[in-house]
């Protein structure tokens, strides 16, 4: 580009100087024809033949002529171009003709009007110099248009295909390499981004890699947490059958109650690892209603559900990610609201919906669209209290998986949370 540049610059300092060297003979142009002893012979010859002029035709002027007499009236005329429409003194005048006066011993005998050869010989370099012009600025617009070109195609058309580049890199995509070749101004600039590229999308698989990695063992330690879990809560079974001291058997029940509460936390943390894994699966068989009768009682270690009856159909359902659901509304309303829990079913549009109702201090309406988001934990109900912000995500997203809905409502006091439990 540089040499480019130069060759421009140098065939710009060309032409100009053409044009400077025609401007000064233009100025300097000065005709043998102007010499006093030119005129002098034109006044002379055309006075001795003044009386019969048309003699004049047999004459060699070196120049175009007429001759007006003294009344101003044209009695000569050589023809030419140059001063055919010359038609008065005047007008010669005004025109810018040499006019000779041809006098003899004090007498006015006519005019003489001959071209001005100074002018034309600058008329004639002034016609070159206007077509040197015109033909540097063309050869300059040619030169600029093709530069023009050169730095588009080598500068303007790369860069852009560059900043392109790096948008598809911040927006994460890195599969699509930038193509240039190495002759290219930006050739070894865009290899080296390309390097960069492969180096990004190589940390980006280590990093995935790395987090399934992470998540798996959270997978697995959660997996193999749930079986001592499930050995203290069946202990705990024991111990409550077996001891009749009050005092112990109080002891024994909160135990069983922590364990419970650790239980849920650990399947919540499990689902939510094999969810991200994209191996928490549901199976959906025909199940009849009254299991959900069996669910509630299951987790209902407190006693402090109502039901209310069950209208009798077949549900499309799976029957252990319903009961993690469940056991997840049931465990938050003994952790947030501790009252009675009240449990409504109705048909509605081809879905059993089962409505859980407690009434604790429910949570406030901005928050009611958030609750369901993952590790999210409300804030005027969430101080002081066990957690993770998963139970109602898990929940959700299994209700979702199965084809359902969850619906988390406040009305008056408390909140309800609706399962929309497609029938069969």
């Amino acid at each position: 580009m540089k040499n480019y540049s130069k060759i421009l610059l140098l065939m710009a300092a060309v032409m100009l100087a053409g044009l400077a060297v025609f401007a000064r003979m233009t100025i300097s142009y000065r005709s043998h024809e102007t010499d006093p002893l030119f005129i002098n012979d034109i006044i002379q010859t055309v006075k001795e033949n003044i009386d019969h002029i048309d003699s004049l035709e047999n004459e060699d002027l070196g120049t175009q002529l007429k001759v007006f007499d003294s009344s101003g009236f044209m009695i000569y005329s050589t023809g030419g171009k140059e001063i055919e429409d010359v038609t008065s003194v005047e007008q010669s005048t005004y025109k810018g003709y040499i006019c000779l006066a041809i006098n003899e011993g004090g007498r006015f005998l006519g005019t003489a009007v001959i071209p001005d050869p100074d002018k034309n010989g600058y008329n004639i370099v002034r016609k070159k110099l206007i077509y040197a012009a015109a033909a540097f600025i063309s050869v300059l617009l040619l030169s600029v248009v093709l530069y023009g070109v050169y730095v588009h195609r080598t500068i303007i058309r790369p860069f852009r295909k560059m900043e392109i580049f790096a948008e598809k890199v911040a927006q994460g995509e890195l599969d699509a390499p930038v193509f240039l070749e190495k002759t290219n101004m930006f050739g070894s600039f865009t290899e080296s981004f390309d390097i960069m590229r492969e180096e990004l999308k190589e940390a980006r698989a280590r990093e995935d890699a790395l987090k399934i990695k992470e998540k798996e063992m959270v997978a697995s330690l959660s997996h193999d947490l749930k079986t001592p879990i499930t050995g203290i809560k069946l202990i705990c079974e024991l111990l409550s059958v077996k001891v009749t001291d009050s005092y112990v058997t109080d002891k024994i029940s909160n135990i069983h109650q922590k364990a419970e509460q650790i239980n849920v936390l650990v399947s919540d943390l499990l689902s939510s690892a094999l969810d991200e894994l994209g191996e928490m699966n549901v199976e959906c068989r025909d199940e009849v209603s009254s299991i959900l009768h069996e669910l509630v009682a299951e987790h209902d270690i407190r006693s402090l559900a109502r039901e209310g009856d069950i209208p009798e159909c077949i549900l499309n359902t799976d029957r252990i990610r319903l009961s993690q659901v469940i056991g997840n509304i049931i465990s938050n309303s003994y952790k947030y609201a501790d009252t009675p829990i009240d449990i409504s079913y109705t048909i509605k549009d081809r879905c059993l919906a089962m409505s859980l109702r407690d009434y604790g201090n429910g949570v406030p309406e901005e928050e009611i669209g958030l609750i369901t988001g993952k590790f999210y934990r409300g804030k005027s109900n969430s101080s002081g209290k066990d957690g993770n912000g998963l139970g109602l995500y898990i929940s959700n997203e299994l209700m979702n998986k199965m084809n359902g809905e969850l619906i988390c409502s406040c009305i008056e006091k408390g909140m309800t949370v609706t399962l929309m439990i497609p029938l069969a």
